[in-house]
């Protein structure tokens, strides 16, 4: 078992080098997301399984993780977003009905592989997310596991907590029970996707690990110039 901790903060400062010296931004939602995706990463996935990660602005914390584990080449993590090297963000909200689709016909191939999709919490407010988890339910699909990056905070705005009560309602009205966890406790969040459950909401921190980012919305796209303080 390697330090995951210790790997997270590395990838933190990866993050932030890369993105300084490219001028090119999304830090903020990548660092929100970073924990979850560096525990699954190194510690839960497995080889044949598939991971979609629904919230683009959350890609640089998914390619600092695919560089460090030579999945891609360091040139193209270095180059990142310049001259059409690596897509910076994706359209929202279409992830996870990928994400369900390829669960769907796992199932019908009679395959073990599992899905794992990370989404955004601001994502959820899109129709097509909510039309591939009725799917899901109506599938009675098991081999998917849903992770909400629950910060709070979308683009320049906050989202309203009336959007989680019914977040969570939508699930428990299909019969759905969704789990709650810390976002950036690597044990916690261990304890739960080693289980694989079908939905988790992890309450997480735009921006973590840098102090003038954190929970603040105009974070969400700009870029420091060396004179912020930490």
């Amino acid at each position: 078992m390697i330090n995951t901790i210790k790997k997270a903060k590395d990838l933190r400062r990866d993050i932030l080098r890369v993105a300084m010296r490219n001028e090119q931004g999304h830090i903020a939602p990548s660092l929100s997301c970073l924990d979850i995706l560096t525990v699954l990463y190194y510690e839960v996935l497995q080889e044949r399984d598939t991971v979609i990660l629904s919230k683009g602005h959350g890609c640089y914390g998914l390619y600092a993780i695919w560089a460090d584990l030579g999945l891609l080449s360091k040139d193209k993590w270095e180059n990142f977003d310049l001259d059409g090297c690596l897509p910076g963000y994706g359209s929202l909200g279409h992830g996870l009905p990928v994400a369900v689709g390829v669960a769907y016909a796992n199932k019908k191939l009679e395959n073990d592989r599992h899905v794992w999709c990370i989404v955004g919490d601001g994502e959820m407010q899109e129709g097509s997310n909510w039309e591939a988890l009725s799917f899901l339910f109506h599938q009675g699909l098991t081999n998917i596991t849903i992770i909400v990056d629950c910060n709070g905070l979308q683009a320049m705005d906050r989202i309203k907590n009336i959007m989680f009560q019914s977040l969570a309602g939508r699930f428990f009205g299909w019969g759905i029970k969704p789990y709650y966890c810390d976002g950036h406790d690597h044990y916690e969040l261990l304890d739960f996707l080693e289980t694989k459950p079908l939905v988790l909401l992890a309450q997480t921190v735009k921006g973590k690990g840098v102090s003038f980012m954190e929970n603040r919305a105009n974070w969400h796209f700009r870029v420091p110039d060396g004179s912020e303080q930490e």
